[in-house]
């Protein structure tokens, strides 16, 4: 069934796009003050503050923003950020929040182009009802609600890298979205490993040149994040937060501490590095890169010292991937299968909400309430808890255990050293390069 030309499936996807709304609201208010979806932006209010410290002449790395806050990102991302600085708080949310659904619909089409479907009127009303279908998964509501950046990224470097491999720039939007968030370098890995030395060596001259643009117009900041900011992944947060998706976040969260192993954490962050990319390499050999690149992206975030629900909207193309293999895929079975796991996938990824009702310290103020939504919010003491508090990452697991079965077991390429890149095979899906 194609979803260019199918009119039942766009009023479909309509009718779920109805339903999330609902949801939404039902799950907190939109009316909700602080807790609803649109009532928060804390992140953005700090990127705001971080654009006036500069602005103000302040060292950007030294100074705590809004009265205990840090900032994270590199000096690049500064100039990005001014112009919300000059805009007042209720115009940069507003803005914001367009860009999230505009970067999000992008994202969506980029993913169904990239499988081989048109841009007709009907796939574009389905893309926009999947905007909304999307706020369901928690980090796409987190990131409306915090008002992150990751989506922007995630857009750039999917723009970047679904290009035609022989676009001369390929590489260099990745390399900025690394400049300014150091995760992306793991597309580097994934090129070399892929053998595409020129994105390879293109994304790091980008990543190198954001450096370089950095010293030469922030100069002092520069120096400190570089050399010093850039090493404290405890600046963030402990280790032992809830909410921390990453492998370092289940060792502590699990382990109940805040100091977990150093050796064990690299250890299993090398082991789960090695099965998200061996997954996105043979996913791109069978043509499904749209499929690899998800891979590479979530990975980013298991191995990241502090990853946060929202740095996983990485699941929105992993999504999309889904949905094509569901409508294309021949046999039942399959398709069922396919089913079961965007069922699965999306329970484990569900803004489930977890009220609690007395005053408790949050992010940066005592609240008289809250409201906290994800799987990983839920109450400890359960014997299934250990399960619930590392959601993404069993995703991760899973996806990429899939993967190599599928696909792995049946490409003879796959065991045999230094015979480049396969051609995909007959059960591949998708556009063939």
């Amino acid at each position: 069934m194609k979803l260019e030309r199918s009119t039942p499936l766009l009023v479909l996807f309509g009718i779920l796009a109805a339903l999330a709304i609902w949801a939404q609201n039902a799950i907190i208010p939109f009316t909700t003050p602080r807790w609803g979806l649109f009532d928060y932006q804390l992140d953005l209010d700090v990127y705001r503050a971080g654009a006036r410290a500069v602005l103000d002449g302040e060292p950007l790395y030294r100074v705590k923003l809004l009265g205990q806050m840090d900032y994270t990102y590199a000096p690049i991302s500064i100039p990005f950020l001014i112009p919300f600085a000059w805009m007042s708080a209720q115009a940069a949310h507003t803005v914001w929040v367009i860009g999230i659904f505009a970067a999000l619909y992008g994202v969506i089409m980029l993913g169904f182009r990239s499988l081989g479907h048109r841009s007709t009127w009907r796939l574009r009303g389905i893309a926009a009802s999947l905007v909304i279908i999307s706020t369901l998964l928690e980090p796409v509501r987190s990131t409306i609600w915090f008002g992150q950046i990751n989506v922007f990224l995630m857009l750039l470097i999917l723009w970047d890298l679904l290009r035609d491999e022989k676009s001369v720039l390929r590489g260099a939007g990745t390399g900025l979205a690394a400049g300014i968030k150091l995760t992306p370098l793991l597309f580097a890995v994934y090129l070399v490993a892929i053998r595409q030395w020129k994105a390879a060596a293109t994304l790091a001259g980008g990543f190198a040149a954001t450096i370089a643009v950095g010293f030469a117009v922030l100069p002092r900041d520069s120096w400190d994040y570089w050399t010093g900011t850039l090493f404290d992944a405890d600046r963030v947060a402990a280790p032992q937060t809830t909410g921390n998706q990453s492998i370092r976040g289940a060792l502590a969260n699990l382990g109940h501490t805040d100091t977990p192993s150093t050796l064990a954490w690299l250890v299993l962050a090398g082991l789960v590095a090695l099965l998200g990319l061996g997954a996105a390499v043979l996913a791109h050999r069978h043509g499904q890169e749209l499929l690899a690149l998800s891979l590479v992206g979530m990975t980013s975030c298991a191995v990241s010292p502090v990853a946060w629900g929202h740095h996983w909207v990485w699941l929105l193309p992993l999504l999309i991937v889904a949905l094509h293999l569901l409508l294309t895929l021949p046999g039942v079975l399959a398709r069922g299968l396919v089913g079961a796991g965007i069922v699965g996938g999306f329970l484990l990824a569900f803004p489930w909400r977890r009220y609690i009702s007395h005053a408790i310290w949050y992010v940066n103020e005592s609240v008289p309430d809250a409201q906290l939504t994800g799987l990983f919010m839920r109450p400890r003491g359960h014997w299934y808890w250990c399960f619930t508090v590392q959601p993404y990452n069993l995703i991760l697991v899973a996806v990429a255990v899939a993967v190599i079965v599928v696909y792995g077991l049946r490409d003879r390429s796959w065991r045999v050293p230094g015979r480049g890149r396969a051609q995909p095979s007959d059960d591949a899906v998708g556009p063939r390069r």
